[in-house]
């Protein structure tokens, strides 16, 4: 019996194990280029230019990051936008973080999910690794929409899904209803080099 109950506790242990790991990324040279690439929230609207998250992980990370958000763009243009900027920057990573004004304007968000999944693999494509940010919906819960985790796991790589919802959940760490402001953007810089961090890059 005793046997039994080791057997099914070990399994128990390596299952939750493997839905804690964080997929590996290779790890990022001293003169990498990452590619910040979303809307608002990666150009930083509310803070100023230095205090957008880009810049702070840039500090954080000894490595330039290039700050390609534009304030209300949807998936739809931004897929269009992407490729000509990895073939321009050649980056060797990719932060996404999109589909929060998709969410506002309540397109579908299977072809928001498709949106994503293409961004990834011209990525891919183009041997650039993808650290993925998840939006939450907009709502009091500000849970983050499912189908970051479910993309993340399809292409088995890192996604951030708490930080954003803990920030604009906490008005000190909001410059409006939807935006960060300083501090906020610090946190969500931490939580990528943390995470950055944890799948091996840094």
């Amino acid at each position: 019996m005793n046997d039994r109950r080791n057997i099914i506790l070990t399994l128990l242990l390596t299952v939750l194990l493997a839905c804690s790991r964080t997929p590996t990324l290779p790890a990022l040279p001293d003169d990498a280029v990452i590619l910040a690439f979303g809307n608002s929230i990666t150009f930083g609207t509310g803070a100023a230019a230095e205090e957008s998250y880009p810049a702070v992980l840039s500090r954080l990370t000894g490595r330039e990051v290039v700050n390609a958000g534009v304030p209300g763009e949807v998936t739809s243009d931004g897929l269009k936008r992407l490729p000509g900027l990895l073939d321009e920057i050649q980056p060797a990573l990719l932060v996404l973080c999109h589909g929060g004004n998709d969410m506002l304007r309540h397109q579908d968000v299977r072809a928001t999910a498709g949106n994503l999944r293409e961004m990834i693999r011209a990525a891919r494509s183009r041997g650039v690794a993808v650290v993925l940010v998840a939006v939450p919906r907009p709502g009091v819960l500000m849970r983050p929409a499912g189908f970051y985790a479910d993309i993340a796991a399809a292409f088995d790589i890192p996604v951030e899904t708490e930080v954003l919802p803990q920030i604009l959940a906490n008005r000190r760490l909001k410059s409006d209803v939807i935006h960060p402001n300083r501090e906020g953007y610090k946190k969500l810089a931490e939580a990528v080099a943390s995470l950055l961090r944890s799948a091996g890059a840094l």
